[in-house]
């Protein structure tokens, strides 16, 4: 049987990759952290929950919840090569548990959308680079419509990670499987406000301290497509956090942070499996 052995989650800003300077320090040092207690979880497979930032799924097709079932995933587009610095790689992926994840969330009313031909942009190769920088893990990516309105609520996100959740402790096979949750705190692209530090100061200190101490009512009632929308235009992939504090079963986080610098605040979570 499958078990579950670990539970993060972590920014995946593409600036970081090339960025330097002693404002970025204690985000390296949340990369760190969470690299460590990774490697102590010795997982066989990743499954990351991220958002496709409307480069191959768009307003014309856009899945509200998607699992990647390939057995090679291409990842980064050339724009993000260009832009970023970020090098092109291929993950190995994991479709026998991406099968499971797909049926198991049919059984329990999430009807997954699914592909077996896609691509994984920044929000998973970011945080593997420093999470698992061999990338020598297999990945299953579950990919969540945080871009394109209307989203799905915010109880429809930590209701997927209950039933992920499920469908990974009910799969057959010999894994030891680790969730990584990969979004935002308030972050602004393009404008003024476009990574000119945190946009909403405020908003990033509740919501950590809604995962810190499992305030999952409150986080939900809160976190509305306005309300993210205010905090800065690309902050509802804080949702994504959400799928992780769901398959948590709702439960504190035993680390929450926001990392400050120059670009935003890097949120970093980790929970008890």
């Amino acid at each position: 049987m499958a078990e579950l052995v670990g539970v993060y989650g972590s920014t995946h800003n593409p600036l970081l990759w090339r960025a330097r300077g002693q404002d970025l320090d204690s985000t390296r040092a949340g990369f760190d952290r969470l690299r460590d207690r990774l490697a102590r979880a010795r997982p066989d497979v990743l499954v990351v929950v991220a958002t496709d930032h409307l480069t191959q799924w768009f307003y014309d097709n856009m899945p509200a919840f998607l699992v990647g079932k390939a057995e090679h995933i291409p990842a980064t587009f050339w724009n993000e090569e260009r832009e970023f610095g970020l090098p092109y790689r291929e993950l190995a992926g994991d479709a026998a548990l991406a099968r499971d994840l797909l049926g198991g969330g049919i059984e329990r009313g999430v009807d997954f959308a699914a592909s077996d031909a896609f691509r994984a942009d920044h929000s998973v190769l970011l945080p593997l680079l420093y999470l698992t920088p061999e990338l020598d893990v297999p990945v299953v990516p579950v990919f969540t419509n945080c871009m394109a309105p209307p989203l799905p609520g915010a109880a429809r996100f930590f209701q997927v990670g209950q039933v992920l959740r499920q469908a990974i402790e009910d799969s057959p096979l010999e894994r030891r499987v680790a969730v990584i949750a990969s979004g935002h705190l308030a972050t602004e692209v393009g404008g003024p406000r476009h990574f000119a530090g945190s946009p909403d100061p405020g908003f990033d200190e509740r919501a950590v301290t809604w995962l810190a101490e499992g305030r999952v009512d409150e986080a939900l009632a809160a976190l509305t497509y306005d309300r993210l929308r205010e905090a800065g235009n690309v902050s509802h992939q804080f949702l994504n956090f959400l799928v992780a504090m769901g398959v948590a079963d709702g439960r504190p986080a035993v680390h929450a942070e926001g990392a400050r610098s120059r670009f935003a605040t890097s949120p970093f979570f980790e929970w008890e499996p």
